[in-house]
């Protein structure tokens, strides 16, 4: 197979490429459990993917009467407790409703445990010896077994999703305590991950990541799993300090619809250390400044919450010189789980090229013979471009260069005996900028 090249002028415009928030994983408080791999979808930065087609119905579709967010959590009673077990905690069965797309368990059972007011009646519980994560629905423990709608276990080490059509604690058939607004990571200043929230009504399908369905025949809805974010040109400077945290999440990496309930209300934690003044300003964002987007381009398997990521740092290229110009070759880095889809190759004090996903090696035009450049590549793919390589070796283009496709000049001197054959060079065409190489 021949090797393409693509080549580009010396200066040519590129995207500017955003850069997300530095993910620091914050562990559930009491363990030193952390919540999925830092590549799980529910920790992704989605403020670059493109905006969905079903954008603007799906958000017309669900527009509260008040038009505006709804933060459902708070001091006591309010929000999502959770609990902290171990492995000397008791464990039982339950009886679940639909047994049939519940994890059998057993389930750890704190002592005093604490479970969502009615009428979900969720538990939580994170087993910190195994980092296990134990949700139940509509949980009842006065009876022996307990029961309960449904139950799902999920190991926080894992990307595994549940079988696809089975339900969880959630309609979705996701977890529940990591789309949580959390009172630890706010007063830490930052959230990483999507946060879940319900709208009045779903269509009767689901996007993965989410496993199952809870709708209606109604494509003017959103599915379970479709992800929002609020829009980057918001103006949150007027909100608290600890408001701009979770609306700083919602840009970065958005809200998963997670279950049927009331229009545009997110979840969080049960707490008493919750101020009033967050729960204020978060009752006065706009749905309209939210948007739907398509992260189906992150999907690396059906099967697994693994997102793609931008690719890798490429390895150290290695530059050649030529007359008023170089060639720059690479090894091609680990793909983030998408295909490359091209290079960018940046010469310093100046130089630009581009090359296609397939290529190691391109040509840098429109060089000053006499000056000394260092080259960077970055690969590309449908969620980004990866960190730049480190610069390559130095290189002077000189006119006295010869292409090695060029047929050394005449010296009038009678020829010299042959150098024994050596294996050729790698095949390189020089093209003038726009040209195509053919074949």
């Amino acid at each position: 197979m021949k090797t393409r090249f693509l080549y580009a002028l010396a200066i040519v415009l590129l995207p500017a490429v955003l850069t997300s928030p530095v993910v620091r994983a914050a562990a559930v408080p009491g363990t030193s459990c952390t919540v999925f791999p830092a590549d799980n979808i529910w920790n992704t930065d989605i403020s670059q993917l493109p905006v969905s087609s079903s954008s603007n119905t799906w958000i017309s579709h669900t527009m509260p009467s008040s038009g505006l967010t709804h933060p459902d959590f708070g001091r006591p009673p309010y929000g999502m407790p959770f609990n902290v077990a171990s492995n000397s905690d008791t464990f039982k069965s339950f009886n679940f409703l639909y047994a049939s797309e519940s994890d059998p368990g057993p389930y750890p059972i704190p002592a005093s445990p604490k479970i969502e007011a009615p009428s979900d009646s969720h538990m939580l519980v994170i087993n910190k010896d195994t980092c296990k994560l134990y949700e139940t629905f509509a949980t009842d423990l006065s009876t022996n077994p307990p029961s309960a709608g449904s139950g799902a276990i999920f190991d926080l080490t894992s990307d595994a999703l549940r079988p696809a059509g089975w339900t969880s604690a959630d309609a979705a058939g996701l977890p529940i305590f990591p789309g949580l607004v959390r009172f630890d990571e706010v007063q830490a200043g930052f959230i990483g991950h999507a946060i879940r929230f319900t709208v009045h009504n779903t269509n009767d399908t689901y996007l993965w990541p989410a496993r199952h369905h809870a709708g209606i025949s109604d494509a003017t809805l959103p599915p379970m799993g479709a992800r929002f974010r609020l829009k980057s040109g918001y103006d949150i400077s007027s909100y608290g300090t600890e408001a701009k945290v979770v609306l700083t999440a919602f840009k970065h990496y958005g809200l998963i619809v997670a279950d049927n309930g009331s229009d545009w209300f997110f979840q969080g934690t049960e707490d008493a250390s919750w101020d009033d003044q967050i729960i204020s300003d978060l009752k006065q964002v706009p749905v309209n400044q939210f948007e739907a987007v398509d992260e189906s381009a992150l999907m690396v398997n059906p099967n697994s919450a693994q997102a793609g990521t931008v690719p890798a740092q490429p390895a150290t290229p290695t530059a050649a010189p030529g007359n008023g110009r170089a060639i720059v070759t690479w090894s091609p880095p680990a793909n983030g789980g998408q295909p490359i889809t091209g290079y960018t190759i940046t010469g310093t004090p100046g130089g630009t090229a581009v090359a296609g996903g397939s290529a190691t090696a391109a040509v840098v035009f429109g060089l000053t013979n006499g000056t000394s450049y260092t080259f960077t590549v970055t690969a590309r793919n449908v969620v980004g471009t990866g960190p730049p390589s480190a610069p390559s070796n130095a290189v002077v283009p000189n006119s006295r260069l010869v292409a090695p496709s060029s047929p050394a000049p005449s010296s009038g001197r009678p020829p010299v005996t042959p150098v024994p054959p050596q294996p050729p060079p790698p095949r390189i065409v020089w093209l003038q900028p726009g040209a195509r190489l053919e074949g």
